[in-house]
């Protein structure tokens, strides 16, 4: 029988504040086999030795060409096989949204989604994103067919009235529009799984408050931050949560516990 693996994953919302508030030590406490973290905000020459190399992981990073801004990075106990860090597409590959990691029993896509709130041209941004990152998935699904796939993140969306604490409120609002939530819908139609609502189906469950309006303290919040599974591969998955007492960013961790 497989070991049974934990993968977490966050939106830490800039590495270096995280660093400050605790990182190094909430990561040596959780001791996960894998964490995604998204929003680093910072290219591997602005970190320090802790972040690049902490005890017992393995770390890639891929960095925004602006600076502070976007990137993304993977702590992993396992050496992949291989690491990718392009969509294969220069106009998103530049704002360093996506890892890609090749293990023995699955391929894991670390993806930051854009944000659509700035201004119609982001959103069209973002939907293309979408759009692109489909057609990736189903490349990778067929140069991978035997290994599970599974995607995490923050896609800056909210699927479903109960992924948000106040619907009505933002039906018109970039991160809860129609056609933003029919992306997740193309995604599932070609076989991921939701993998929180398997194991939870109440309400109530966020990873995402506005700190401006201290909505964590109320619980006012958006599920945005996602772990999916294809579907050939449910049976692989054990658990999956959301961690929301860890605190040092707008967001929280969520995870999956997989034995492939």
């Amino acid at each position: 029988m497989a070991k049974q693996i934990t993968l977490l994953s966050w939106n830490v919302n800039g590495i270096r504040a995280a660093e400050k508030k605790g990182f190094i030590g909430w990561l040596e406490e959780a001791a996960p086999d894998l964490i995604s973290v998204q929003e680093t905000k910072a290219s591997p020459g602005q970190l320090s030795q802790e972040l690049l190399s902490p005890e017992g992981y393995y770390t890639y990073w891929s960095a925004a060409e602006k600076k502070g801004y976007s990137g993304v990075a993977v702590f992993t106990r396992h050496k992949p096989l291989s690491v990718t860090e392009k969509t294969g597409n220069p106009v998103f590959d530049r704002e360093g949204r996506i890892l890609i990691l090749e293990f023995e029993a699955f391929v894991l896509a670390n993806v930051y989604f854009p944000n659509g709130k700035a201004n119609s041209r982001r959103l069209s941004f973002k939907l293309d994103f979408y759009r692109e990152f489909l057609g990736l998935y189903l490349r990778l699904r067929k140069k991978y067919p035997q290994k599970a796939f599974i995607l995490c993140g923050d896609l800056n969306t909210a699927h479903q009235e109960i992924d948000l604490a106040r619907p009505g409120e933002n039906s018109n609002v970039s991160g809860f529009l129609s056609e933003e939530r029919d992306w997740i819908d193309r995604f599932i139609e070609q076989g991921l799984v939701d993998t929180f609502r398997i194991f939870h189906r109440g309400k109530n469950w966020y990873t995402w408050w506005d700190l401006r309006t201290r909505a964590r303290q109320r619980n006012v919040g958006w599920r945005i931050d996602y772990f999916f599974i294809d579907k050939d591969h449910v049976p692989c998955l054990k658990d999956a949560f959301i961690l929301k007492e860890v605190r040092g960013s707008d967001h929280c961790p969520c995870g999956i516990r997989i034995s492939c």
